[in-house]
């Protein structure tokens, strides 16, 4: 949508479960790509300490993220979209989003569909759905503010730490089902692609996914589901400060994730309303027997919805709702031990290549956002949130980007 995404419409969810294969004419192109991001964060109170090494405590413009892609067709049914990204937050270049597949189109009888098998780095990356936690909106925010303190795993928690494989399939242009798992990658391997390691996970992580579609004539309904299943240990540090796994009582994380999304292209609108609702139970045997938590048992739960709509695939606007809560845990969380942060989100894009006929297509591609998030809450608190005297709204946070892709 708006041009180049990252939301996708009926024909780019196809692309996905194809492989990335489709090809026009006889292109034997390298499916190669570039994106750009800069951007301007601005809170409405300057923040107690600078958010990262090089920047102040506000006011603060950055060149957020610098992106190479390998992303498309390398045989007739194995395609590949594999992200490099640097930022000059944290000054690294390392590995992004990695998905290698192979996909063929299939027919038994009167049914017909595609499947495929996916090689990943995030469960949910395979998703073709808006609504997937790894695909989910804001798709660019800012990472010089503050955030939200806690959400289920699901939500990019293994986000680049691991390496998995699930089968997928497609049924009738209706029925979407995934299955897969998921194991750690080492330490030392994750410091060489500068990528955060939280822990290794005991055994393999299943994860699985069903959803069905409604296809219209003007465009389509989704409604769906996730789960993953987690163990996960400790961290500490070596003799030269490397994070290393930790022996000994592992955490538990169950996430169960419910989603919807409505999609309406009609001429020069779109419409796309998006639902997100995840539910995590945990039970904390490492962090606990360490005394890192009050709570052996503890829950969390993270609501989002978005709407969104395009004029001529140009001009943009998009409101937003977020709430993330659930048990108390003063050592976990500190303050009055809530996790309990809910806000809303309102952005106005443009992007002036959008349309099919504009110069230079598909080659041009620029979206010009502003965003304002708004919150209600912060940390269970809407005053003196961080025991300083900072409020919640003090968090309120003006984004503004530059976003080019070749």
């Amino acid at each position: 949508m708006g041009g180049f995404g990252p939301e996708l419409t009926q024909f780019g969810r196809q692309f996905k479960l194809m492989g990335y294969t489709m090809k026009v004419g006889d292109q034997t192109d390298v499916p190669l790509s570039a994106m750009l991001v800069e951007s301007f964060t601005h809170t409405q109170k300057a923040q107690t300490a600078a958010p990262a090494n090089g920047f102040g405590t506000n006011n603060n413009t950055e060149l957020q993220q610098v992106s190479a892609f390998l992303a498309g067709r390398l045989s007739e049914h194995i395609g590949v979209f594999a992200q490099a990204t640097y930022s000059e937050n944290g000054g690294l270049l390392g590995w992004d989003n990695m998905d290698w597949r192979y996909a063929r189109m299939f027919s038994h009888g009167s049914h017909s569909g595609i499947w495929g098998i996916s090689l990943n780095n995030n469960p949910t990356v395979s998703d073709v759905f808006n609504t997937a936690p790894a695909w989910k909106y804001p798709y660019m925010s800012a990472d010089l503010a503050p955030g939200t303190p806690a959400q289920p795993m699901l939500l990019g928690g293994l986000a680049g730490q691991v390496v998995g494989v699930s089968a997928y399939m497609q049924l009738d242009g209706a029925w979407y089902m995934e299955l897969g798992g998921y194991r750690s990658l080492s330490s030392a391997f994750l410091h060489h692609v500068n990528a955060h390691f939280d822990g290794r996970l005991s055994g393999v992580t299943p994860y699985a996914r069903l959803a069905y579609t409604w296809n219209l004539p003007t465009g389509s309904f989704s409604v769906g589901g996730f789960m993953l299943n987690m163990r996960r240990g400790q961290v500490g540090t070596n003799d030269i400060g490397d994070s290393v796994a930790l022996p000994g009582p592992t955490d538990r994380f169950r996430d169960f994730g419910v989603d919807s999304s409505y999609m309406y292209v009609n001429g020069d609108h779109t419409i796309t309303v998006d639902g997100l609702y995840v539910h995590e139970s945990q039970k904390l045997d490492a962090t606990w027997g360490g005394g890192g938590s009050d709570n052996l048992h503890n829950t969390l739960q993270s609501l989002n919805l978005k709407g969104s709509y395009w004029y001529r695939h140009t001009y943009g606007v998009t409101l937003a709702s977020f709430v993330y809560n659930g048990s108390k845990d003063v050592t976990l969380y500190g303050n009055d031990g809530s996790p309990n942060t809910q806000g809303e989100s309102v952005e106005l894009d443009y992007s002036p290549f959008g349309q099919s006929t504009s110069w230079h297509q598909p080659w041009a591609n620029v979206r010009l956002g502003l965003q304002y998030t708004y919150f209600n809450r912060f940390s269970g608190r809407v005053h003196d949130v961080d025991g300083a005297g900072r409020n919640a709204k003090d968090n309120n946070t003006l984004y503004c980007y530059v976003w080019l892709a070749i």
